[in-house]
């Protein structure tokens, strides 16, 4: 066994460590540093220099101790007993962290990332003589009562033949359970568990256009601007908008099958409700606890930058495990501005050119990898799997125009963007219809068409036009008021305060609003759609809007979304009815 690199540290900046002469460290490598052995990654190497990023406090550290390679780069080992787990950016389950050192995480903490001793029940789905190769299926375990783990030959293994396998048992994620004959004649023993490095996206064999939704049960977002499963989304918005919340109900409602939540550099009281919030939560599809297909990584903002910046990948790799199972996963990543302002710092520290408001140059090239790597994939076994990321970022008094939000918004398709006059004038979700857009609304359309009604997207469109239209009025009523204008204007503008308040407002408290069907959201278009071509009729009739205003049909419209449950959408024929009569009475009152 060859000896193991070692240097000695001759400079300390921060989370950054510097070694004199040439150490024989690689690029990427996960080291050792000093007699706590402090968990680092090699970032940078010449010929007389070796630099160091430490992922701990480095307070205390000095010139002169002994950093040790370990010959691997930065991974996150891969197995039963990730979900209803809370880690770390590196992947120190937070719970054993707590037993060893108490309420505060002391450094050097060297705990197992998964629980080496607890036995699964494991189920073999490989036989003796069977040929398997990266990504087939071996065993299959009920990591909760939600998930089935299932374990996978590790990707690098091309083709190989079983010779032993295990008999069906309870087995830790370490014990051998399936023997290989690989294709050079060597043989491999495979556990539950495999480790990757975080920085490099697993394989797959195919990727797929976006073709079906994620569902979310919010009308905002489903009906105006929705996101594919696969897909890349960023929610923008200034403090107080509704981040995080918007996010929560992402998670509780979608119809992905697993989420990772990625705290990245927020508020520990904030991160401390989510912890909280989550391990309360009934999964609405199961019936059991939410946290049962939720791995949640925290990482705060007063944790070291170096784990904040690791934290990203760490959440991806382990989305990537579950998406090679045959899982469809959401990525909440919370918020990829602090991931950024990681990245400034360390930059900053490194001597190296700063770019605007002294971000990195590669900021826009970081955030990219990070994006490309979601997706609607075919993995290497043949099943299908998705990666959908949903970023949230926070930019500095609301200001879309800094950094970081503009480079997101060149490599996510969906753009959701939170206005603080909504959120003030408690209207949530806050996502302001005119500066956001998705770019999935034509490749969704056939679903749409197949699964929900061929007029989905048309009536989408049409109230996207009636609310570009109030826009454009409101500018006018600002001027010289709404007295002057039009009936037919004065209409819109009412339409529109309909479509406001009874379909883009929605109430996470109520039961029946707080996560909404497609077939009622497509019905409520339709009934407002309905009142607005019966009015419109009236109108042209010449019948003033203050003659139609006297009835209460608008105010019925717009609390529809209350009043008729989600599993009762035959009660939308009343309201057809309720219109075609207030069509009729207005005209019987002026004939």
């Amino acid at each position: 066994m060859s000896e193991k690199k070692t240097g000695i540290i001759y400079g300390i900046n921060g989370p950054v460590v510097y070694l004199k002469g040439n150490t024989g460290f690689k690029m990427s490598e996960m080291v050792y540093v000093g007699e706590e052995h402090l968990v680092g990654e090699v970032i940078g190497l010449t010929r007389d220099t070796t630099t160091i990023q430490v992922f701990e406090e480095t307070t205390g550290l000095r010139p002169g101790a002994m950093v040790e390679a370990t010959g691997d780069a930065i991974s996150v080992l891969l197995g039963p007993g990730i979900l209803n787990n809370i880690f770390d950016g590196i992947e120190r389950p937070l719970s054993e962290i707590a037993k060893q050192s108490g309420k505060y995480i002391t450094r050097g903490v060297n705990v197992d990332s998964l629980d080496t001793q607890k036995k699964w029940p494991v189920t073999m789905k490989v036989a003796p003589g069977d040929t398997v190769m990266g990504g087939t299926i071996i065993a299959e375990t009920p990591e909760t009562q939600s998930i089935i783990h299932k374990s996978m030959v590790p990707p690098a293994v091309h083709q190989a033949t079983v010779t032993w396998v295990a008999p069906d048992g309870d087995y830790t994620i370490l014990d051998p359970i399936v023997r290989l004959e690989l294709h050079d004649g060597t043989e491999q023993e495979i556990s539950l568990c495999q480790k990757w490095p975080i920085r490099i996206p697993r394989p797959t064999a195919k990727r797929y256009p976006a073709s079906e939704p994620l569902i979310t049960g919010q009308r905002i977002l489903d009906t105006m601007f929705p996101i594919a499963k696969g897909g890349t989304a960023a929610i923008p918005g200034g403090f107080g908008t509704g981040k995080t919340m918007t996010q929560h109900q992402i998670a509780k409602w979608s119809n992905a099958d697993i989420i990772i939540y990625i705290g990245c550099g927020e508020r520990g009281n904030e991160m401390t409700q989510v912890l909280e919030e989550f391990s309360e939560l009934v999964d609405p599809r199961s019936g059991n606890l939410l946290m049962d297909r939720t791995a949640l990584i925290a990482n705060t903002s007063n944790m070291p930058v170096a784990a904040r910046e690791a934290s990203i990948y760490t959440g991806l790799t382990l989305a990537e495990y579950y998406r090679d199972m045959g899982y469809d996963v959401a990525i909440m990543a919370d918020s990829t501005s602090r991931w950024a302002e990681a990245l400034r710092e360390l930059s900053g520290r490194l001597e190296e050119m700063p770019a605007e408001e002294g971000y990195p140059a590669y900021l826009a090239s970081r955030l990219s990898a990070f994006y490309e790597r979601a997706g609607m994939m075919q993995n290497l076994n043949g099943t299908e799997g998705s990666v959908s990321i949903i970023g949230a970022v926070s930019p500095q008094g609301g200001d879309f125009s800094e950094p970081v939000t503009m480079n997101t918004k060149r490599y996510v398709r969906c753009f959701w963007g939170l206005d603080k006059s909504l959120a003030y004038a408690r209207h949530f979700p806050a996502i302001h219809w005119l500066t956001s857009y998705s770019e999935y609304l034509g490749d969704l359309s056939p679903w749409y068409k197949d699964h929900v009604n061929k007029n989905f997207v048309d009536d989408r469109n049409q109230i996207m036009g009636l609310l570009n239209q109030e826009s454009s009025l409101m500018e006018i009523v600002k001027l010289i008021g709404g007295d002057v204008l039009p009936d037919d204007q004065k209409l819109v503008l009412e339409i529109a305060r309909v479509i406001r308040l009874g379909f883009l407002q929605q109430n996470a408290f109520h039961k029946d609003d707080t996560c909404v069907p497609l077939i009622k959201q497509f019905q409520m278009m339709e009934t407002i759609l309905y009142l607005y071509k019966k009015s419109k009729a009236l109108v042209t009739m010449g019948h003033p809007m203050s003659v139609l205003k006297e009835s209460d049909i608008f105010d019925r419209v717009i609390s529809i979304k209350y009043d008729v449950p989600n599993d009762k959408p035959e009660q939308f024929a009343d309201y057809k009815k309720a219109i075609d009569k207030f069509y009729d009475e207005v005209l019987e009152k002026n004939a």
